[in-house]
Parts: structure tokens; C-alpha cells; sequence
């Protein structure tokens, strides 16, 4: 599930630490006897020679292919067909072919973008409403609140907030034991994540300052891993910026405490219950090998090994004023039942308010929002290109086509079951970005959903699952390594069960959720 995903996802996120050496000295708390612990040497493959053609060269080269012949059958429509069509949802279903293909998501949404408007052929005044009404759509809107998510993180990351988040979050809990620590850790993944909108990010600020904590107390790589995965997920479900989120809430036409309610709010609940259970269950059936942290954990050279707030002197303020301007903007988002436009207020207002409480100079403030608004450009770029798509989808108007040629069998549906195959869908079948995923399902399904009877807290659930949970599973993603990189872990054994773990019961609840909302 990941800002984007999750889920698969796009994202601009830093990188995950990972590590290089094929060895490293660890030790278990409490003077028990040092042993080494040899991670798995990466698997190397000759150079292929120019000519060879491997199955990646095949199957770009295939993608290229198909892509050509879309675009022909496409113009083909165009001149043939006059008026509303139900040709106009192929130009969704070979982006959503050909990213599941492999072909990068930016490619994908332009050779689909092409597509539709060969499909159109739009004259030179409709091609200009076109781009007009693609600017101002709320896809488009979407992708900027992406950016300027993506200003204010850098600006939390740069004046010491991130690390003071951790830092107060451990010391409440510091010195009461595992269990404890544990909590601590899951919980200070959750308020981070959720501050900046973005799992990877947040997790990379975080962790460097929570592991001689959780080596202090003899946490394993494993189960430490397993924990900051379980409050980071919970905490991107409640990011109520993220972008993602905001475009359940914008598909949805929802508040955010009514998507809190219907749907982040019992998967942040079910995520640390469970978490609470899975992690220590974990460390005991990894806490008899060789999995735990060294001496260099406590090196004060190393990352996270020093007091991070010493190099942010106002660190501790800037946190203050950022909690309390957060909490003022979401509780005026649930009073007025702001829209996603919200958004485009609150992040700036919160990014120049911490900024002034950190005391960043001008200099230091342009240099961070600029930093962390051109990593996410690129997502921009493609929320654009899909405002464009849609916008031109919307003139071809296959949708009415659609339920008045089967609207009666569509009809026959229950809610129920209607909502858990989109939500499937979502699942295994809709690739890309995660705000983009709630885009496409949204655009492609929320009609039909409406028309037979889908209530707004079981379309919400739909959109939430489809976008979060392959997160986690059932396969490895970039999340789990994220945590795993960040964490030191290798056993992606037991980060699959983790995910695994949280998902079934999750699939449960949301599967029992909207079958009372829909009776």
C-alpha cells in the first residue's frame, strides 16, 4: 500500500540503507559471545553480448509492439466511430496492460494518453478545453498537494522535527522493557510516517535513530525489521496528507475523519494489535541465531548513532509548532468537511510555520522546498498526463454506453460483491502509483459502483484495499525491503509472514465491514 505504493508505487523517496560488506560483527545483548553473521553474496551474470537477445530485450521490444498496434486500432476508432463509444475504455485498459507488462508507468500513461486522443481527434477548440479542463481537474490538483507534500517532508527532515518525533516518542516509552520498546518503535513510525506522507522517507529518518535502541534491548535485525514495517504502514493509512489518501477522499467525496472511520482508522488499529503480537513471536524465533546488532550500532560516526537534535539546536520547538498546526488543520478539515483543495493550503501553512519555528534562513528554506518539491516533478507529470486522459475519456463518454447497454445485468449485482471484486482488482491487477491506482479505479469503476448502489463508507474501504494492500502481499515489494535495508535484516522470510500476517485478518475485517454496509 505506498505514497506511491503502494504499492506499488512510485515514489520519490530516498533510498533505503542497505548493506555492503559481506560480513559484519554482531553481538547479542547482555556479553553473550560475539559471533559473525555473512549475508548472502548478490548473484552476478556475465555481460550478454551486444547482439544476445535477452527476455527483457524480447519483452520491451513485445510492449513497443503492442503499444503500436493500439495506437493503430485506436486511430482506426477514431475515423470510424462518431459520438459516444464503448471503444473509449480501451485506452484505460492498455495502460493498464501494458504497465502490468512491464513498461515504465510514465510510458504507459502516454502511450494511452495518445491513444484516447487519436481515438477523439479533437479539433484545435476542443484540444484547447481539453487542456484547460486538464489543468484545473482534481487529478491534477492531486499531484501538486504530491509536491508540496514532498516541500514540507524536506523542511521536517531539515529543521529537526522528523528526529524529534522519534526521539520523544522512545523516551516515553524508554526503560520499561521490550514489549515497551517495541510499542515505542511501531508508534514513532506511525507519527512520522503520517507527519511526511511517505513510507520509505519516513522510515529512513527514523530508523538510523531507533536501532541502538532496539539493540540495547536485544530486538533482533529480524523482528526489528518486521516492527518498523508494521507502524509504517499504519501510519501512511493515516497520513492525511498523502496523496493517495487524499484521492480516496476526493473519489470518494469524503472528509477525513469519515475515511479515518470507514477506513484507515481500523487498519491502523488492527496493524498494532497484531504488531504487537507478530513482532515478538518473531524475535523469539530469531532471537537463537545469529541475528543481532554489533558494537558499531552505538558508533557515533555511524548513522543515527549520535544525538541527531544537536545539530538542530530548535529542533524541539519546531516540533511543537508543527503538532500544533497539524492538529489545528485537520481539525478544521473535519469541522468545515474541507475538500481536497484543503490541502493546497494546510501544506504550504505548515511548511513555512515549522520552517520559521526551526529558524531556517531564507536560503536554507528555498534550498529544502526545492529539493523535496523537484524529487516528486515526475509524479506531477504523470497525474497530469491522467487528468489529460480522463478529460478526453470524459468526451468520448463510453460510461453511458456502457450502462445503458448493460445496465439491467449490472444491475443484478449486490453492492457486496461488486465492491469485493474492484477491490481485487485493485489488488492484483491495477499497477502504478498508489493516488494514481485510486485515480484509475475511481475513474473506471465509480460510476458503475454509484448507479448500483455502493455506499461512500464500502467505496472507500474498495479504494483504500485496492491501493494499500499489496503492501502486504503476498509478494516482496519495495516497501518490505525498504524496512529490511533500513533495519539490516536479511531474512525476507519472515517479512513476507509479517505482511501475510496483517493482511488476512485485514482482508477479514474490510470483507465483514462492507457486507453490514451494504445490507
Amino acid at each position: 500500500m505506498s505514497e506511491p505504493h503502494h504499492g506499488g508505487a512510485l515514489t520519490s523517496t530516498p533510498p533505503a540503507t542497505s548493506t555492503t560488506s559481506t560480513t559484519s560483527t554482531t553481538s547479542p545483548p547482555r556479553g553473550a559471545p560475539r559471533r559473525a553473521v555473512e549475508s548472502s553474496p548478490g548473484s552476478s551474470s556475465p555481460d550478454r553480448a551486444p547482439g544476445d537477445r535477452g527476455p527483457g530485450t524480447l519483452r520491451r521490444r513485445a510492449l513497443i509492439g503492442v503499444s503500436a498496434l493500439g495506437l493503430a486500432w485506436s486511430l482506426a476508432i477514431g475515423i470510424a466511430v462518431d459520438g459516444p463509444t464503448m471503444w473509449g475504455l480501451f485506452p484505460i485498459a492498455m495502460y493498464a496492460m501494458l504497465a502490468f507488462g512491464g513498461l515504465s508507468i510514465a510510458a504507459s500513461t502516454t502511450v494511452a494518453v495518445v491513444a484516447s486522443l487519436l481515438m477523439l481527434l479533437p479539433s484545435p477548440a476542443v484540444a484547447a478545453d481539453v487542456a484547460i479542463g486538464s489543468l484545473t481537474n482534481a487529478v491534477t490538483v492531486i499531484g501538486v498537494i504530491i509536491v508540496l507534500g514532498g516541500a514540507l517532508a524536506e523542511v521536517l527532515r531539515d529543521t529537526g522535527v522528523a528526529g524529534q518525533i522519534v526521539h520523544t516518542m522512545m523516551r516515553l516509552v524508554g526503560g520499561r522493557g521490550r514489549t515497551s520498546v517495541i510499542f515505542g518503535m511501531m508508534l514513532s513510525c506511525l507519527l512520522l510516517v503520517a507527519a511526511l506522507g511517505t513510507l520509505a522517507g519516513a522510515l529512513a529518518v527514523a530508523v538510523p535513530l531507533l536501532l541502538p535502541v532496539a539493540a540495547r534491548v536485544g530486538l533482533t535485525r529480524t523482528a526489528t525489521a518486521s516492527t518498523i514495517f508494521i507502524g509504517g504502514c499504519a501510519g501512511l493509512a493515516l497520513a492525511p496528507f498523502a496523496g493517495s489518501n487524499v484521492a480516496i477522499m476526493t473519489a470518494a467525496d469524503v472528509g477525513y475523519l469519515q475515511y479515518v472511520l470507514y477506513g484507515a482508522g481500523p487498519l491502523a488499529i488492527l496493524s498494532i494489535v497484531i504488531g504487537m503480537l507478530v513482532a515478538p513471536w518473531i524475535q523469539r524465533r530469531t532471537e537463537s541465531g545469529d541475528d543481532f546488532y554489533g558494537d558499531e550500532i552505538y558508533d557515533s560516526d555511524a548513522p543515527g548513532g549520535g544525538p541527531d537534535n544537536a545539530h538542530h539546536p530548535h529542533s524541539a520547538r519546531a516540533a511543537v509548532v508543527f503538532a500544533a498546526a497539524l492538529a489545528v488543520s485537520v481539525v478544521i478539515a473535519v469541522l468545515t468537511s474541507a475538500g481536497f483543495l484543503f490541502p493546497l493550503v494546510a501544506l504550504p501553512v505548515l511548511t513555512v510555520v515549522t520552517a520559521v519555528a526551526g529558524r531556517l534562513g531564507p536560503r536554507r528554506f528555498a534550498a529544502s522546498v526545492l529539493r523535496g518539491g523537484r524529487s516528486l516533478i515526475g509524479l506531477f507529470a504523470l497525474f497530469l498526463l491522467l487528468a489529460v486522459l480522463f478529460e478526453v475519456i470524459t468526451l468520448i463518454d463510453p460510461f453511458s454506453v456502457v450502462l445503458d447497454s448493460y445496465g439491467g445485468g449490472i444491475g443484478e449485482l449486490s453492492p457486496f460483491a461488486f465492491a469485493v471484486a474492484i477491490a481485487l482488482i485493485g489488488w492484483v491487477g491495477v499497477p502504478g502509483a498508489t493516488a494514481a491506482q485510486v485515480v484509475l479505479l475511481d475513474q473506471f469503476f465509480g460510476s458503475i459502483g454509484a448507479a448500483i448502489g455502493v455506499g461512500t463508507g464500502t467505496w472507500v474501504i474498495v479504494l483504500l484495499f485496492a491501493s494499500k494492500a499489496d503492501t502486504y502481499g503476498p509478494f516482496p515489494n519495495p516497501n518490505m525491503m525498504s524496512a529490511m535495508g533500513l533495519a539490516r535484516s536479511l531474512n525476507l522470510k519472515y517479512m513476507l509472514l509479517t505482511g501475510w500476517l496483517l493482511l488476512v485478518p485485514s482482508a477479514c475485517m474490510y470483507l465483514l465491514i462492507m457486507f453490514l454496509e451494504s445490507r
